[in-house]
C-alpha cells in the first residue's frame, strides 16, 4: 500500500523523490520507501519534510501521532523522546517533564478553558512523556525556574507540597538538574518567556517556544543560537544545583 497523503503532498508541492531527498539530506531510496505505508522517517526528518510540503506531520504519518497530545504539540513530543539533552527555562511553571499529576491537572483545569475530558487526555499524555527520564539511556535534563514558581499557588497547598517534594527528589537524579533563580534577582532576558533547547543524537540543536495559543518548533540555526545565548543568561542568574534543591525543600515546608 502507498502513503497516499505523502504522494499527494509531494505532487502538490512539486517535489520528486530526488528533490525531497536532497532537501532533507537523505538518499533517494530512503525517500522512496516513505511512500510505502509503514515506512516512517526519524522524528526530526518528519518535521523537516512536513515543513517543505506545507503539511502537518501528523497528516503525512499519522501512526506515531495517535497519542493524546494537542495536535500542534505532537512533533515536539516526538523530538523530545529522541533527544539526548534538554535545556528548559520556565519563569512561571514547573516544566512539564517534572510536573506531578495533581499539579498538571490544576494548571490545565484553571479557568475552565478546557473541558474535563481534554484535561484528562493531556494530563495522561504529559505523564507518559515523563517516562523518557526513566529509560536506560535518559536525556540529560537541565531546567531553570524562577523562585516565584515555587511560591505561586497552583491548585491547593497539598498540590504544591507534593509538587515541590517531587521536584526536589527528581533533582537528585544524576541526569537531572533543577536550578532556581532567586526572587531578588534583577530582571533578566529569560523573563521574556519560556523556551526549551533540545539536542539530538547527531548533534542537531532545536528549540521549542510556547505562547497562549500554541507552540512552535525552531530549527533556524541563528534563532537557536540566539536562544542559546539567552540560556547562558538565565543560568548565570540561577543558584547552584545543591542550593537550589535546599531552597525547593525550604519552600515545600511552607505549603504543609
Amino acid at each position: 500500500m502507498a502513503n497516499e497523503a505523502l504522494r499527494v503532498a509531494m505532487a502538490e508541492a512539486g517535489e520528486t523523490v530526488e528533490s525531497l531527498a536532497e532537501k532533507v539530506r537523505v538518499h533517494p531510496k530512503t525517500t522512496a520507501r516513505w511512500l510505502a505505508v509503514g515506512h516512517i522517517p526519524h522524528p526530526r526528518t518528519r518535521v523537516a519534510v512536513a515543513k517543505i510540503l506545507c503539511r502537518d506531520a501528523a497528516d503525512l504519518w499519522p501512526e506515531p501521532f495517535r497519542r493524546r497530545d494537542l495536535p500542534w504539540f505532537r512533533p515536539w513530543a516526538e523530538l523530545e523522546q529522541d533527544a539526548i539533552g534538554i535545556r528548559w527555562y520556565e519563569p512561571l511553571l514547573v516544566p512539564g517533564l517534572l510536573q506531578t499529576e495533581g499539579y498538571a491537572r490544576a494548571v490545565l483545569g484553571t479557568g475552565g478553558l478546557l473541558p474535563p475530558s481534554e484535561v484528562d487526555l493531556i494530563v495522561a499524555s504529559r505523564l507518559e512523556r515523563q517516562a523518557v527520564l526513566g529509560r536506560d539511556a535518559p536525556p540529560q535534563l537541565v531546567t531553570v525556574i524562577d523562585e516565584v514558581v515555587l511560591r505561586r499557588l497552583v491548585g491547593d497547598p497539598a498540590v504544591m507540597s507534593g509538587q515541590l517534594t517531587h521536584l526536589a527528589a527528581v533533582a537528585e537524579w544524576e541526569h537531572v538538574q533543577v536550578r532556581v533563580i532567586p526572587a531578588d534577582s534583577p530582571w533578566h532576558t529569560g523573563l521574556a518567556g519560556p523556551f526549551v533547547l533540545g539536542r539530538l543524537p547527531d548533534g542537531t540543536e532545536l528549540a521549542y517556544l510556547d505562547n497562549q495559543l500554541r507552540g512552535q518548533i525552531v530549527t533556524d540555526p541563528v534563532d537557536v543560537a540566539s536562544l542559546g545565548h539567552r540560556w547562558e543568561s538565565v543560568t548565570g542568574e540561577a543558584l547552584p544545583q545543591r542550593r537550589s534543591i535546599e531552597l525547593i525543600r525550604e519552600v515545600a515546608t511552607t505549603w504543609t
